[in-house]
């Protein structure tokens, strides 16, 4: 059975198997992982996760032209499946393509509705947060993706691009 957990070191080495799935370099949305970001050792991973747990305080700084957030791993069995991440407040580049809500599920553990489930369970996170809606957004090529979010009740709202990314804008109310 999977189960959401706040980012953790102790899955490093299957979070770093999922990462080489998915291929270096490659973006992985809901992860909070950025280029910059050192996660092949043990130290560099330990300070993103950090940074991961630093960003969902509200009493804590973030870098310019991010916002709180908070991040949960996917997790059966003591493997790392995915992550998803509740984005506290929208700024422009999420108004326009992010969205309230990431999630990316590892190459192998797809199409067993792991992404509804943790998309489910996220909602109820921004339940708790005080949000009365949320904005999913998707590429438009990806209808894995869109159909998540249309079950969990999303409303397209249109399709935008901005700065030259094209996405599915979805708002889900709570």
């Amino acid at each position: 059975m999977p189960e959401l957990i706040a980012p953790t070191t102790r899955l490093r080495t299957s979070w770093l198997e999922s990462r080489d799935e998915w291929g270096r370099g490659v973006h992985q949305d809901g992860a909070g992982y950025r280029p910059t970001d050192d996660v092949d050792t043990e130290a560099g991973f330990a300070t993103w996760v950090a940074r991961l747990h630093a960003e969902e305080d509200p009493a804590a700084p973030v870098a310019d032209d991010w916002v709180h957030c908070t991040y949960r791993w996917i997790v059966e069995d003591d493997r790392y499946l995915g992550s998803i991440a509740l984005r506290h407040t929208l700024n422009d580049g999420l108004l326009n393509y992010g969205g309230h809500i990431g999630y990316g599920i590892r190459p192998s553990a797809r199409r067993r509705g792991l992404a509804t489930w943790a998309l489910a369970r996220m909602l109820d996170e921004a339940r708790t947060l005080g949000l009365d809606r949320v904005l999913i957004t998707c590429d438009p090529a990806n209808e894995a993706s869109a159909r998540t979010i249309e079950s969990a009740g999303g409303v397209l709202e249109d399709v935008r691009t901005t700065d030259g990314k094209t996405v599915r804008r979805y708002w889900v109310t709570l």
